[in-house]
Formats: structure tokens, C-alpha cells, sequence
């Protein structure tokens, strides 16, 4: 659980189960501007970025460090919305052939990051918008993921239940310092606000889960940090939110964890 932005007023709210157990600042009058795209980030396009090598990505094949790169770029908004993707660019900057740029373009746009007809010519690929219908799908399977990792949670176990526990009350703490800080980070709210929630799906969940997670939560991330900053408010009651998920598993309540 966390802040929600609210639907405009033509639609439901969201049920309390489908929500994101992430981050999200409720005063977002923006959401309600139409449905095409939300505002553009203060992002640059890539040849405007300092991209690096390949190798500044983490270890992995070629085009799986290429994917990383070029997807943390498009998270963090250093790629904004819009921006134009040509190919060529990317494997020089990165110093690497067009193959491996091909294949993680590829799946960039497989996972809904990059837009552009198969077969596209590269000047034609462009980093997708974020559409209002696009934040709510991702948030609602986010939502689901991350309340299904926290029901297998609360079914282990009593002395891993307990042992969890205790480690996300440590989570939480560093949570909500993060909230204190002054000027508050907001980098550093959301990635203890992360790790709080990828703990408790990573305690339980089996290879496929954990897959799923890994696919969409960043997607779901691009639209986080990107209004973030506009939280101001208290985050308490995230904090005592982060309480009822850590006290449901503890005590094996998992239906009331799956729902907090």
C-alpha cells in the first residue's frame, strides 16, 4: 500500500487489493489531463546521453547488457518519453555491433518501453509514452504480484514467518527515515520503499513469480520516479501500512497480508 493517485472522476476508484504496494503521490492533478500521454520527463534523447559502454551495465550476454542499460536510461526518465531510439547511435555509443542493439531493442519494445511496427525502420522507434490506462494496468498487476508474494509469505513457517518479520521492521525503519530526511530524497524513499516489498516476494515466491516481478515492476517504476517528487505529505501512513503487512505475516494471517 501506498499513496494512490486518484481516478478522474468519470471512473472508480480502485478496489483496495488492486492497488500498487509502491509508492505513489496522491496529488496528482496531472492524471487528469487526457488519456494520450502523461507530461514528458526532463529526459534527452540518446544522443544526448552519456551512455557509457555495455560494460557499465551489469555482467550478463551482450544484448542483455545493452537491455539493462538502455532500460535504466528510460526508468530513471534520462530517456523521456518521445525520444527517438536509432539504432546506429546506440551501437557506437556503446561500443558494440548492431546485433546485440537489435535484440535488446527488441525486447524493449516487447515489454511496452520502446514503441515501433515489427520491422520498423530504427529512425521510426520511439520511447513509448506513459498513457493514463498504461499506469493503471501496471499498477493493478503490480499490485497483484507483490499481494501474492505477501500470501506465500504469511504461509510459511511460524520461525521463517517470524525471522522475515523481523527483517522487514528493519526495512521499514530505513523506510522511514528515508521519509525524514530533510530535503527529503525522494531516489532514496522509493528504493527503501523497493526493497521493503521485493523482500517479501523474493521469501516465498518460486522462479515464475519472481520472473513476472522482475518484468513489470520496472515498467511500473518508469511512472514512479517520475512523479515521486511530488510527494510531500506525511508518510506515515505508509509506514504503519508497511506495520499491518509485517504483522499479518508474522502472525500467519496470509488473506489479510495478500489484502494490506
Amino acid at each position: 500500500p501506498g499513496f494512490v493517485a486518484p481516478l478522474p472522476t468519470s471512473n472508480r476508484q480502485l478496489p483496495h487489493r488492486e492497488r500498487s504496494r509502491s509508492i505513489i503521490p496522491s496529488d496528482m492533478a496531472s492524471i487528469r489531463k487526457p488519456a494520450s500521454a502523461l507530461p514528458p520527463t526532463s529526459g534527452s534523447a540518446a544522443g544526448d546521453l552519456p551512455l557509457g559502454s555495455a560494460a557499465d551495465a551489469p555482467h550478463g550476454s551482450r544484448p542483455e547488457q545493452v537491455y539493462t542499460r538502455l532500460r535504466d536510461l528510460i526508468v530513471q526518465g534520462l530517456l523521456s518519453p518521445g525520444s527517438r531510439i536509432v539504432e546506429t547511435e546506440i551501437a557506437t555509443r556503446l561500443g558494440v555491433s548492431r546485433t546485440p542493439v537489435r535484440e535488446a531493442l527488441q525486447r524493449l519494445q516487447q515489454e511496452g518501453y520502446v514503441n515501433g511496427s515489427p520491422g520498423a525502420q530504427q529512425s521510426r522507434l520511439t520511447v513509448a509514452p506513459l498513457t493514463r490506462d498504461d499506469v493503471y494496468e501496471l499498477l493493478n498487476i503490480v499490485g497483484a504480484l507483490e499481494g501474492m508474494g505477501a500470501r506465500g509469505a504469511g504461509l510459511l513457517p511460524p520461525s521463517e514467518r517470524h525471522a522475515l518479520a523481523r527483517e522487514l521492521r528493519t526495512l521499514n525503519a530505513e523506510f522511514q527515515r528515508a521519509g525524514k530526511a530533510v530535503p527529503i530524497d525522494h531516489g532514496s524513499l522509493y528504493d527503501a520503499d523497493e526493497r521493503f516489498h521485493r523482500r517479501i516476494v523474493e521469501a516465498s515466491a518460486g522462479p515464475r513469480l519472481l520472473a513476472l516481478h522482475d518484468a513489470v515492476k520496472p515498467q511500473a517504476e518508469r511512472y514512479i520516479r517520475m512523479y515521486i517528487s511530488m510527494l510531500t505529505g506525511d508518510i506515515r501512513t505508509s509506514v504503519y501500512e508497511h506495520d499491518l503487512i509485517i504483522a499479518s505475516i508474522d502472525e500467519g494471517r496470509a488473506d489479510d497480508a495478500e489484502l494490506a
